[in-house]
């Protein structure tokens, strides 16, 4: 009892900023990878490094060599195997709030309602759309992909580029601010094998972004008008306007908006 006493009292308080810096890192790790294809490889990872450690207690050396000289490969093939995650928490680092970049939220607000009124038409006419709205990660390499426009966002406009069999109305339309930056852009597709299969090319082009990227993309579906939001490698579906505009507003860090947001729609802000 007195050497359990003697190890707490001799914790500094450096000691234990050290353990919730760890603590913390873990966690986020944990989160980055949760529900990811990284998630079961890791899982593979420990029974391999468990079995490792049980075949030099029980003298195997055989089996100890071969996993010994597995592991020693695997270091190398995990920075292959895990470049989308690696490339993922290094986003999410980069989107950290004291190296983010200043996002005119007035101006993007403001978009709002032009962006709810041509989502809502296009679900009405069941005209089939695919909007992406840029956040902190850039993606100019999927605005290359298209063509650029960079004009005014307007309802009128969005609405005219999906108007079926135009030149534009079968890729994504990239949305940044106040900005229709590109149109017919292609996004890249998930490769999630548990996503349901009555979902088409627009959903899974849609979850595909929202996993590599932290923008929010707004989908109306051809087949049934239906209106979804992917976001974070999660899709919400069957939205009305009213949840709608609060995915959007609550994406957008209402906090900083609190009074213009009540303003303009007379909206509590919690």
């Amino acid at each position: 009892m007195d050497s359990v006493m003697e190890i707490f009292a001799s914790i500094r308080l450096l000691d234990i900023l050290d353990i919730l810096i760890i603590a913390v890192i873990f966690y986020k790790i944990l989160m980055l990878i949760r529900e990811t294809r990284a998630e079961q490889l890791i899982k593979g990872i420990i029974i391999i490094l468990v079995a490792l450690k049980l075949s030099e207690w029980a003298k195997l050396y055989s089996v100890n060599f071969i996993l010994k000289n597995t592991v020693t490969l695997g270091f190398v093939a995990l920075l292959i195997v895990f470049q989308p995650e690696l490339r993922r928490g290094l986003e999410y680092l980069g989107r950290s709030k004291f190296l983010s970049k200043s996002i005119q939220y007035e101006e993007f607000l403001e978009s709002i309602d032009s962006i709810i009124e041509s989502v809502i038409a296009m679900s009405n006419d069941k005209v089939g759309a695919l909007i992406v709205m840029e956040r902190e990660t850039g993606i100019s390499d999927i605005i290359e992909t298209g063509i650029l426009i960079n004009g005014n966002l307007t309802s009128q406009l969005l609405t005219n580029i999906f108007v079926p069999n135009t030149p534009l109305h079968d890729g994504a339309v990239i949305v940044r601010e106040n900005k229709i930056i590109a149109a017919g852009c292609l996004l890249p597709l998930s490769d999630n094998q548990n996503i349901s299969k009555e979902l088409g090319t627009r959903h899974r082009a849609a979850l595909g972004m929202s996993e590599d990227t932290d923008c929010i993309i707004i989908i109306v579906s051809e087949e049934t008008g239906g209106i979804s939001v992917a976001k974070d490698g999660k899709l919400s579906r069957f939205l009305d306007k009213k949840i709608l505009r609060k995915i959007l507003i609550d994406a957008y860090d209402p906090q900083k908006n609190k009074a213009f947001i009540k303003k303009r729609w007379g909206m509590k802000n919690e």
